[in-house]
């Protein structure tokens, strides 16, 4: 057996060498799942012919990195990008914004099991914690769902969509928890992602999202026709309350939302991904954040934007 040994606030311990640990770690360069098995089984046996039964967590991501060098070097330097990232004292702040339907949900969770993060927080949970604190007489907006917000409207604005008018007066008032969340995250120094219709650019303060470790990506579903089969889906599952006819006929304002939600991605240079195929997603959305924090300079926007099958 190989045992890693780690160094943990000064105390030595070891565990067992594990592949499945390894091989997601590899994912992260852009490897396919039996690649990744592949390349730690023959990692496994490299280490075995070479007699070494004990080896230390940068001696083994050195062993790794040289390995990839000589197959990819491509792969090898997303791979220490990776490892830089993971080694990094500040935490890993990802935001995932997106129109209701277009799977922010579960993008959130394939994208944390594959970084290994264990902290996910949707904005609809904010947004009911808000509900509590905030009365409906007093705001009445923030009780509705952000494509309908518009018809609690007391005294719409003239030169404004009622529609976005409404989307933004959500959005607000979900954003003090948003920034609350973030900043803990940074104190406490807890990675985290946030995932929900309420992650709009240019709304978080900028001393939180402009930081070398926060990155907020937005997801569309640009097919008209995709996007309502993602609601057909969605309303299958037993736990979901609210009927295909809501989302349905609120689906020209919830698809204004989501141009509204492009139009400041635009302009505030935020990564896009059409949500088109999940797999080519996290690979996109992992390419982002490997270039975002591992301090390269982003690809065109163009190239993340054109998320086709």
């Amino acid at each position: 057996m190989i045992w890693v040994v780690m160094n943990v606030d000064g105390n030595l311990y070891k565990e067992p060498f594990s592949k499945g640990v390894l091989a997601r770690s590899l994912r992260l360069s852009s490897l396919s799942l039996d690649e990744a098995y592949e390349i730690t089984a023959d990692i496994e046996s490299k280490l075995i012919e070479n007699n070494i039964n004990e080896i230390s967590v940068y001696d083994l991501s050195e062993f790794v990195l040289n390995y990839l060098h000589y197959m990819n070097p491509d792969l090898a330097i997303k791979y220490k990008k990776w490892r830089d990232i993971r080694t990094s004292n500040e935490p890993l702040i990802i935001l995932i914004g997106g129109a209701s339907g277009v799977g922010t949900s579960s993008m959130a969770i394939e994208l944390a099991n594959r970084l290994g993060l264990k902290n996910i927080i949707s904005t609809d949970m904010i947004r009911e914690v808000m509900r509590k604190i905030i009365s409906k007489e007093l705001n009445p907006v923030v009780h509705k769902s952000s494509f309908d917000a518009y018809e609690s409207i007391r005294t719409p604005a003239i030169r404004v969509d009622k529609v976005i008018e409404g989307f933004i007066s959500h959005v607000d008032v979900v954003n003090v928890g948003i920034e609350a969340i973030i900043e803990r995250s940074i104190k406490e120094g807890i990675s985290v992602i946030i995932e929900g219709v309420h992650i709009v650019p240019g709304f978080i303060r900028e001393d939180l999202i402009n930081r070398n470790n926060a990155l907020l990506i937005t997801l569309t579903v640009d097919d008209e026709e995709m996007h309502k089969q993602r609601f057909y889906a969605r309303c299958r599952q037993p736990w979901v309350k609210r009927s295909l006819d809501h989302y349905m006929e609120n689906f020209e304002t919830i698809r204004k939302t989501q141009d509204f939600l492009i139009a400041q991605a635009d302009i505030h240079n935020t990564p896009i991904i059409n949500n088109v195929d999940f797999r080519n997603t996290i690979d996109l959305m992992i390419n982002s954040i490997i270039e975002q924090f591992g301090g390269e300079e982003n690809d065109s926007k163009e190239s993340i934007r054109n998320n086709d099958p």
